[in-house]
């Protein structure tokens, strides 16, 4: 492929253009806003569990993240099934409303049991909203070259919002109590809210008549059953090893091996921030000339050879610098990731799959979180590097197995004649004899043929085709 040379200053102009889509425009300003509100909401939690726990406030917060993955696994799979039956601009708007009545109620907690409680609803609308939030983006941006900008920039709202969160946080603190935090965060989803009621969002054109069963299964069955999106849950495992030991161990780190300060701390959280960052910017560029497998592959390389040099190299600097890597890592496995969603799922199963993809993800963090914390405290954090690195590796090493090396997008295959009956019945792809219709569900017989067309798992594409 023979791309142009751009500068620097035509690619981000580019990224950018994608903000003149007037929806896309308030869904990103609305993910922005809920991010930062979210950011502050972090700060004061840690400031309200050290309140009510003193010295135990880092127990509480640790079982307050338990409470987040166990919410987010437990809980987006169930909305995946149920978010097909609501209006999307409806529903995305109550779980606003939800959340920001959530965080003003925390406040008036006096006691650590009502922290978790409210952390965990908080969580569980969470894990409905965001699943939803990201896929309605690609039925907006029908181009993939615009949700492919989409994506850097959500990456990088992500990123910033984790450098500016904790200092727009610390500004406030010197003129206000934590409390006004909440506050904050609640207005923000408020407006996150009045964003979304300002536009027309796509609803699913055919929602098929399945048992809840079915509808809860059906993302993970999606999942599970494409070569490339195995792939991505193997890279997810290396993100988890990788991430679990910044976000846990940093501080350790930092304070004890370097006898660093706060705001040595928050320089490492920077430059894994600044290299997520580098890879966002950098990514629909790499796009044109590669597709998403080599660069998300690279990244899950990329994370086990850092956390092995931080393993054997002795150094601030030098850890300063693998942190960058990390986060470069990180973010060329986790920008791409909706790309291959899109192109695996028909509209109407895409709230399911991301929604599948949202739970196996966390459940990655949920085992990494804790094997880091636990392996740090009593093995070392050396030893914790080179068992970390082993898993990152298995899981790199997994997703260039699972993921074949020829992935195109459509694939020939061959059907066997088969009987079936689903909502809507025909289609173009398929020219079936109709056997009996009722109640809007036709019951048809497609004859043998073997044909090619973009290949997605559905009732007429069960199995992955072999090569």
């Amino acid at each position: 492929m023979v791309v142009r040379d751009e500068g620097p200053t035509d690619r981000h102009a580019k990224m950018l253009r994608v903000l003149s889509y007037r929806t896309y425009r308030h869904l990103f300003s609305a993910q922005v806003l809920s991010l930062i509100g979210t950011g502050l909401t972090t700060v004061a939690l840690g400031l309200l569990a050290y309140d009510l726990a003193g010295s135990d406030a880092g127990l509480v917060l640790g079982l307050a993240l338990t409470i987040k993955m166990l919410a987010y696994v437990g809980i987006a799979p169930v909305a995946g099934a149920l978010a097909g039956l609501f209006p999307r601009r409806a529903l995305l708007v109550t779980l606003d409303v939800l959340r920001a009545a959530m965080v003003l109620l925390l406040p008036f907690v006096t006691e650590i049991w009502q922290i978790y409680a409210l952390v965990f609803l908080f969580q569980a609308c969470s894990a409905t909203f965001t699943p939803t939030f990201q896929a309605t983006i690609p039925d907006i941006l029908a181009d993939e070259k615009d949700y492919t900008n989409a994506l850097s920039l959500s990456r990088l709202a992500y990123d910033l919002e984790a450098l500016a969160s904790p200092l727009l946080a610390g500004l406030l603190l010197t003129v206000t109590s934590f409390h006004w935090l909440f506050v904050g965060n609640a207005i923000g989803f408020m407006a996150s809210a009045l964003l979304v009621m300002a536009v027309v969002l796509p609803n699913l054109s055919r929602v098929e008549r399945r048992s809840f069963r079915e509808r809860l299964t059906r993302g993970i069955w999606i999942y599970l059953a494409t070569p490339r999106l195995r792939g991505l849950l193997a890279l997810s495992v290396a993100v988890a090893a990788a991430g679990s030991m910044i976000i846990v161990n940093t501080v350790v780190i930092v304070k004890d091996t370097f006898g660093g300060d706060d705001q040595q701390v928050a320089l490492f959280f920077a430059a894994y921030g600044m290299g997520s960052i580098i890879i966002a910017l950098s990514l629909p560029r790499l796009l044109d000339y590669f597709e998403p497998r080599p660069i998300m592959l690279a990244g899950g390389i990329l994370l086990p050879a850092a956390l092995a040099t931080a393993a054997l190299l002795d150094g601030y600097w030098p850890t300063l610098a693998i942190w960058t890597l990390l986060g470069a890592g990180a973010s060329l496995v986790q920008t791409p990731a909706g790309i291959l969603l899109r192109r695996s799922s028909h509209p109407e199963d895409r709230p399911a799959l991301f929604a599948a993809q949202f739970a196996l993800s966390h459940v990655c963090w949920l085992i990494a979180y804790p094997a880091a914390g636990w392996l740090g405290a009593r093995l070392g954090i050396e030893t914790t590097f080179l068992i970390l690195t082993i898993l990152a590796a298995l899981g790199a090493f997994a997703a260039m197995t699972l993921w074949p090396r020829h992935d195109p997008e459509e694939l020939e295959h061959e059907h066997e004649e088969m009987e079936h009956s689903h909502a809507g019945g025909d289609d173009e792809l398929h020219v079936p004899e109709i056997v009996w219709a009722a109640k809007g569900t036709t019951r048809h017989r497609h004859k043998r043929m073997r044909h090619a067309h973009p290949f997605v798992i559905d009732e007429h594409h069960p199995i992955w085709p072999q090569r």
